[in-house]
């Protein structure tokens, strides 16, 4: 992590080339451009059965015709809740006409559903489109076009018309782990966000029943992680992300967004209100089509200048299935603003009060090797390969929380899915481009016919990593991952493609 503000230097003359961001050379920054993408599809399925397929992509952009980020797919429509994947996205856009732009692009991914191996085999997906976006300064971007779907060792092969509507935003982002020098003047008003963990129960409803038709489990708890960004003092929007970690439901898995209204009780005490929709199914839940609907009020109490707890009960159903369930849950969470972007260049002088932010985005390639001899339902002797995204948020130049979702594509596992969080450590090696990187993870897996009893999981990781530049890094590693309730003991074997970048942010109730 270095202190360098010169465009001179090696490093930064390579950020130009793959993201040309700043403005002038070591005094400012060009905010770059993003956007926030749904999209929905119907998909033609093996005997004239219908999915529809809701999308959400997160796409920044490298130049003015590239963009890449992750994204996510599940189904909403149909018989089969609980069908999900997760990967990355690229896209390609050029103008056509003024407010008419040509869109495509591709998505690499992997998960699945109901139907298991016998509808998806490994998991992979891919997904590729043309189409053409429609844009407004005041409403967003809306999007027609076609779209090909296929789980290339699986049996879905699908070719469709796809709609889209896409929200865009800018950011401030220094390629790198870098720390300019800020002054101390106020100019950029703040906006204000909160992640926080979250573990939920659902408390089920009398008389619903499974997949299978038998009575679902009385309760269901779930772990997993939750953004708020707010909109003005009160009104927010929001994206959470669960998975069953017991309640007889393995491989139940939940992707919402929404928003809500924040209304002060105190200077540090607040009451949300929230509603919010989205894909989930697996573990034998009977959420039908897949879509499930969710609204919840609650406490939140500050602790400190950024750090919250909050309590909140609600209410979810899902509208095309059987189930529905009140809901307790808990969060521990942390506040900060990050600046508002109201200018083309933005002067490191407008910055003061700003701190930078040092954060790692992984694309990884895991491989699991059998620890036992029934960690699997089926196909035991077979290894099981995975893709994923793990996002680091370092709290200083040595020790990071990861978050990590990672799905399966080759193996016969298609379907599992795990979601993990925790700590980890950075150290270089001295002064040579190698790194140490070491993390313990616990957190919620499932479906894909591995044995991992009611949902709850851990991991760790160790590994050596090679600095390519100061922005982007291999990481090799070896870990052993365990679900304690379950058979799932594995060796698992794996690489990661990293990005290092820098955000600003403050906290945000000084």
């Amino acid at each position: 992590m270095t202190n360098n503000r010169k465009c001179g230097h090696g490093w930064l003359k390579l950020c130009l080339v793959l993201l040309p961001i700043f403005c002038h050379a070591g005094e400012s920054v060009k905010p770059t451009p993003a956007h926030f993408r749904l999209s929905y599809e119907s998909l033609t399925l093996p005997h004239q059965e219908n999915m529809g397929l809701a999308g959400g992509t997160l796409l920044f952009n490298i130049n003015d015709w590239l963009s890449i980020g992750p994204g996510t797919y599940g189904a909403i429509t149909g018989h089969r809740g609980g069908f999900i994947t997760l990967g990355m996205a690229a896209g390609v856009r050029r103008p056509l006409a003024e407010h008419l732009d040509i869109d495509g692009g591709v998505f690499v991914g992997a998960g699945g559903g109901d139907g298991g191996y016998t509808l998806v085999g490994g998991g992979l997906m891919v997904r590729t489109h043309l189409g053409a976006f429609i844009t407004t300064k005041e409403w967003g971007n809306f999007g027609i076009g076609a779209s090909n779907i296929s789980f290339p060792n699986g049996k879905i092969t699908s070719t469709q018309p796809y709609f889209a509507y896409e929200y865009p935003f800018e950011i401030l982002k220094l390629n790198g782990w870098v720390s300019p020098l800020l002054s101390s003047r106020q100019d950029l008003p703040p906006a204000e966000s909160e992640f926080d963990i979250i573990y939920k129960t659902y408390f089920v409803s009398p008389n619903v029943t499974n997949l299978s038709g038998s009575s679902q489990f009385k309760t269901i708890d779930l772990m997993g992680a939750e953004w708020y960004h707010y909109i003005n003092d009160h009104y927010f929007l929001k994206v959470e992300s669960e998975g069953a970690m017991g309640g007889h439901s393995n491989g139940y898995m939940q992707i919402l967004i929404g928003g809500g209204y924040r209304q002060a009780i105190t200077d540090s005490s607040f009451i949300k209100i929230a509603g919010q929709l989205g894909v989930a199914g697996g573990g034998g839940v009977a959420t039908g089509g897949g879509l499930l609907l969710d609204a919840s009020i609650g406490l939140q109490q500050y602790l400190t200048h950024s750090l919250y707890v909050a309590l909140n009960g609600g209410y979810t159903d899902a509208p095309t299935g059987k189930f529905n369930a009140s809901s307790a849950s808990l969060q521990l969470g942390y506040g900060f603003d990050t600046p508002k972007v109201t200018t083309d260049c933005v002067s490191f002088s407008d910055l003061g009060g700003y701190k930078p932010q040092h954060l790692r985005v992984r694309t990884t390639n895991q491989t699991y090797f059998k620890g036992t001899s029934n960690w699997r339902h089926h196909h035991t002797n077979e290894n099981v390969n995975l893709l994923g995204l793990q996002l680091d948020y370092f709290i200083d130049k040595n020790y990071y929380l990861s978050g990590q979702g990672i799905g399966a594509y080759q193996g016969n596992a298609g379907a599992y899915m795990t979601g993990l969080i925790g700590p980890g450590v950075y150290f270089s090696l001295g002064q040579s481009p190698f790194f140490f990187n070491a993390e313990g993870l616990i957190g919620a897996a499932g479906g894909g016919g591995l044995d991992v009893g009611g949902g709850f999981t851990w991991q760790t990781n160790a590994g050596i990593g090679y600095n390519l530049s100061n922005a982007f890094s291999l990481l090799g590693y070896y870990g052993y991952i365990q679900a304690p309730q379950g058979h799932l003991r594995a060796n698992v074997l794996g690489i990661s493609l990293n990005y290092n970048f820098t955000l600003f942010s403050k906290k945000h109730r000084n």
